[in-house]
């Protein structure tokens, strides 16, 4: 997507990244809170955030520093964080035709992370942007690779 080839030590080192924050394949945990209490602002759920809420939901990855295409920055898996904003996910969605779920928060909460029901994962804000669809996404977020603009707001 990105035209940047993803080698062996960038699997390694996305793997890394995400063991040190806590993450083992295979891991599960309870996405049910989570997606319940966001699903109260009028967001549906589909399989592919229950899927990566159930694998991901709870990892705070810190990482810093240069990336492939733009810093990398912190990123933390947490919907909770983004309570109150189901609107803005639920008027991008519509805008490009995609059923956005938030999953998190990323740069220190400068901007949303949410998924389609394709696997696509989205930073989202006045704009929105796309990391690819899992698990190349995974890997862009970590790498820092810049996201692809898919609507800027402007029009």
């Amino acid at each position: 997507m990105h035209g940047y080839p993803i080698g062996p030590c960038d699997i390694d080192e996305v793997d890394r990244v995400l063991r040190e924050a806590h993450w083992v394949p295979g891991r599960q945990v309870n996405a049910e809170p989570w997606l319940a209490s966001l699903e109260a602002e009028g967001l549906q759920r589909h399989p592919a955030v229950s899927e990566f809420l159930t694998e991901f939901g709870g990892l705070a990855v810190n990482i810093s520093g240069p990336g492939i295409s733009r810093a990398r920055e912190p990123f933390e898996f947490d919907p909770m964080l983004c309570l109150g904003e189901g609107d803005r996910f639920l008027e991008w969605g519509g805008e490009i035709g995609r059923s956005i779920f938030p999953v998190g928060v990323h740069d220190g909460g400068r901007f949303f992370l949410g998924i389609d029901e394709y696997g696509e994962l989205y930073l989202v804000e006045t704009w929105v942007a796309s990391f690819g669809r899992m698990p190349e996404a995974m890997s862009n977020l970590i790498l820092g690779v810049q996201p692809t603009v898919i609507d800027d707001g402007s029009g």
